[in-house]
């Protein structure tokens, strides 16, 4: 009854009524009530309802309760606009510090209109946990993401709105100040105080979908911030006809609802999922605070396939776009046909969609390259002049993925009228829309989507369904503005024979394997993988990776420039017994205060590692067998630190021109900090997975395998204790070399 009487009222209210706190009472028929025991209000057929005295009151009552409780929803919002929580504004000391900083998360800051003149030689955003800014302090990068072993330094801002995330697993919590530092001259440009035991937003974990039709189920669902839900394990068969990810208000999903995009962003009827792990967002100015629940629902039949409620006391991060969710179980969209244009260099997945094509190009591609795919200038042959393709790339500058609407006129450079030119230089519009894009492991793979139909007659060709033809593909090199660079094509940067494809068919896969598989054949010939079996005690220290012959050769992973070294071996396989104790002596730097310096080892069930860089769900995708612990609210804590120990060149990197792993050994020298190593004892659990990974808590991609066996299965020992010892002798002249110049001479 109160569920019946809750919707008649909240459905009446506007969202934006409901959100300002104006809320309307909803509408009702003015009715005279003569002095009876009864009284009766005509309805619709004629027919009356006859109530009590008693149960009018009752009725008045619970209407100025849910009055009430709307009101009250009303006032969950935050105030708009809405930042996080609010600490306070910088106090300048020099070159014009500006700025209001706000709590976004629990490791993220936001500070609205930052001003700073850039005229500091070594100047950084600076967090630390002393009572005032002092050079016992720490980064935080700014760009995030930068190339090279150290952040750059803070440039020029005028009234910019930044981002900062704390880096190595940090949290508001540990730091009690935020400042603009010189670390040259260490002077403290501008400075705020974060307030003690200051209350921060954080996710919200919800129950999971209620299971009601077409097999529609999930795991918990989460309010990653004011906009954005994570959707983990999602199943649905995609059997209905107009189902939609669906908002509204009211004690259960109905009619009055919003649609909310997919995962990439279309408002096309939902497909099916088998167990992926999506990220959705609510469109517009909408947040969750706006609305009771979330549901999956069929427009066209008003029926509702599963819910969850959305609670009224959330306190979530604000949407700033802070929030980096891209984890799947599965590949998503499952392609049925894929075509290799391009061998070992261009593949095009694609599905029809509606109205629409929706493409996917893999390509093996630099930075500094693009990738081009769309139907020939002429059917019945290879023909780039006349062409219409889609120009898909990574814009090095803004840090997006872009896919653009080529017309080839003519094979020569654009110039604003002919050649190779984007439609929208030449009167045209771009009307490819780019869905997502990803780079990895050599790898861009750009998805996007197309009409099949034109807007646009002159530059634009149709894209036929019902019969095949001819497509033309290539790889190029990008100029300066960003576009397809016109030059001479060679029979490996561009299809030469007639390729057709018939874009309705289903299962046309002729794509042998994954272009991730594909090993990069240019540059020196790759060192083999080292392994060691049989082996009890390992001393884990850093070094160089060894460039192309190395890492990334061994792993298939891009390096960031230094790995683990695992008793004087680069990332060698280690195989361990379950049941049987290890100790690990570990050199990877005790002090976070040096990013670059702080390596703490752990043993890890994920690949990647970098367990202090990942928070939430993300961090809780991995399992730490060792080398973490965690304190009562649930944050990870390294244990796997000691001294700095690093292999260093001793001139210039020379992996390239050096054939053998134990030559190139012979080119470094071992040098440590003063300090104790750390010592870690694991006892490999009977349970333990077959494959874990040695890594690096704070940094990603440092470490490889832990082959984990049965108790008496490894095969003997393929680096013995013998050659330990020998390392071991070998280091000790290492360390010699660096203090003693005679030595040090006589070594080299």
């Amino acid at each position: 009854m109160w569920r019946k009487a809750s919707r008649l009222v909240r459905e009446t209210t506007s969202w934006k009524t409901r959100r300002q706190g104006q809320a309307e009472a909803p509408s009702a028929a003015v009715a005279t009530i003569k002095p009876s025991t009864r009284t009766s209000t005509p309805i619709a057929h004629g027919l009356p309802i006859i109530i009590t005295w008693s149960q009018l009151a009752i009725v008045a009552a619970v209407a100025v309760l849910l009055q009430c409780h709307v009101c009250q929803a009303a006032g969950r919002a935050p105030p708009e606009p809405y930042y996080g929580r609010y600490i306070g504004d910088f106090t300048n000391f020099a070159h014009g510090i500006k700025g209001q900083i706000y709590a976004v998360d629990e490791s993220t800051l936001f500070v609205k209109s930052f001003a700073y003149d850039g005229t500091g030689p070594d100047a950084f955003f600076w967090v630390g946990k002393t009572p005032r800014p002092s050079p016992d302090g720490y980064i935080i990068p700014y760009p995030e993401e930068y190339t090279g072993m150290d952040p750059p330094i803070l440039q020029a801002h005028n009234r910019t709105d930044i981002i900062l995330r704390l880096p190595m697993g940090k949290r508001i919590k540990d730091i009690r100040w935020l400042s603009v530092w010189c670390r040259r001259f260490t002077v403290d440009f501008g400075e705020v105080f974060i307030p003690p035991n200051l209350d921060v937003p954080k996710p919200r974990v919800l129950p999971e979908f209620k299971r009601l039709a077409h097999g529609l189920r999930s795991s918990n669902i989460s309010v990653l911030d004011a906009k954005t839900f994570y959707i983990p394990n999602l199943h649905y068969d995609g059997a209905g006809p107009d189902a939609y990810f669906w908002v509204g208000n009211g004690s259960e999903p109905n009619i009055m609802g919003i649609k909310v995009p997919n995962e990439s962003g279309s408002l096309e009827p939902l497909r099916g999922y088998q167990g992926e792990d999506i990220e959705i967002q609510l469109p517009e100015s909408l947040t969750v605070y706006d609305i009771d629940w979330l549901a999956v629902w069929c427009v066209e039949y008003r029926h509702n396939f599963g819910h969850v409620y959305i609670p009224r006391d959330l306190d979530v991060p604000p949407a700033l776009g802070q929030t980096k969710i891209t984890t799947t179980t599965t590949p998503r969209p499952v392609y049925s046909n894929c075509r290799e244009i391009l061998p070992n260099k261009l593949q095009i997945k694609w599905e029809l969609q509606g109205e629409y094509l929706q493409v996917e190009l893999f390509g093996r591609i630099t930075e500094d390259q693009y990738m081009a795919f769309g139907l020939s200038g002429a059917n019945g042959r290879a023909q780039m002049s006349q062409s219409d393709v889609v120009v898909a790339f990574y814009d090095t500058t803004t840090r997006v993925f872009r896919a653009e609407d080529y017309f080839i006129s003519d094979l020569s450079q654009c110039d604003g009228q002919r050649g190779a030119c984007p439609d929208e230089r030449i009167g045209g519009r771009n009307d490819v829309i780019v869905l997502s894009g990803d780079r990895k492991n050599g790898v861009t793979s750009i998805r996007y989507k197309r009409l099949l139909q034109p807007n646009e007659a002159i530059y634009d060709a149709p894209i036929p369904t019902d019969r095949e033809v001819s497509v033309i593909a290539a790889i190029g090199p990008l100029n300066a503005r960003k576009e397809a660079n016109a030059h001479s094509h060679t029979a490996s940067d561009h299809n030469q024979d007639d390729i057709r494809i018939n874009f309705s068919a289903r299962n046309d896969h002729a794509c042998q394997s994954s272009l991730y598989d594909v090993k990069d054949e240019s540059g020196p010939r790759p060192w083999p993988t080292r392994k060691i079996e049989g082996v009890r005690k390992f001393r884990a220290s850093i070094g160089p990776t060894g460039g192309k012959r190395g890492y990334t050769s061994i792993t298939g992973v891009p390096s960031w420039g230094i790995a683990w070294y695992v008793n004087d071996l680069l990332i060698p396989e280690i195989t361990v017994e379950r049941g049987l104790t290890y100790e690990f002596i570990i050199e990877g730097g005790n002090d976070p205060s040096q990013p670059a310096r702080y390596h703490p080892f752990y043993i890890t069930d994920s690949p990647e590692g970098g367990l202090g860089q990942k928070m939430g769900l993300e961090a809780r995708k991995q399992k730490a067998y060792a080398g973490v612990e965690y304190d009562e609210d649930g944050n990870a804590i390294p244990t796997g630190g000691g001294r700095y120990c690093e292999w260093e060149h001793q001139t210039i990197d020379r992996s390239a021109e050096i054939d053998t792993f134990e030559e190139y050994m012979k080119t470094l020298v071992f040098k440590c900090e003063d300090g104790e190593p750390g010592y870690l004892n694991w006892t490999v659990p009977t349970n333990a997975p077959d494959q874990l990974y040695y890594q690096c808590f704070t940094h990603n991609n440092l470490g490889w395998k832990i082959n984990v066996v049965d108790m008496g299965s490894s095969g003997g020992s393929k680096v013995s204790s013998h050659q330990f010892s020998f390392y071991g002798i070998f280091t000790v002249f290492s360390l010699v070399a660096t203090s003693l110049p005679f030595f040090g001479h006589v070594l080299a």
